[in-house]
């Protein structure tokens, strides 16, 4: 094994040891999923205000760029079958 691997494996346990600790007490371990909950709900109304932005500006927003990315996903999925029918025909 090498040393990056051999690092990786001992922080690895090091930090599964610490956060075993951490969570131990019940009442630490709700304090951190509150405070976890908490993190996530601000990131939420974050993302949300920062796409309000992006479309009062009439720029493009995450949302749109996945819209647009599974379309074209679609589209290449679907030129491949069409491929796929005209070699079988000829």
């Amino acid at each position: 094994m090498g040393i990056r691997q051999n690092l990786k494996k001992q922080a690895l346990g090091v930090s599964q040891k610490a956060m075993e600790k951490l969570l131990a007490d019940e009442k630490r371990a709700m304090a951190v999923a509150q405070a976890l909950g908490s993190v996530q709900r601000g990131k939420q109304a974050l993302d949300r205000g920062q796409e309000e932005l992006m479309r009062a500006l009439s720029f493009a927003t995450r949302s749109d760029f996945k819209t647009v990315g599974k379309k074209l996903s679609g589209l290449k999925r679907r030129l491949r079958e069409l491929d796929e029918k005209l070699e079988e025909i000829s």
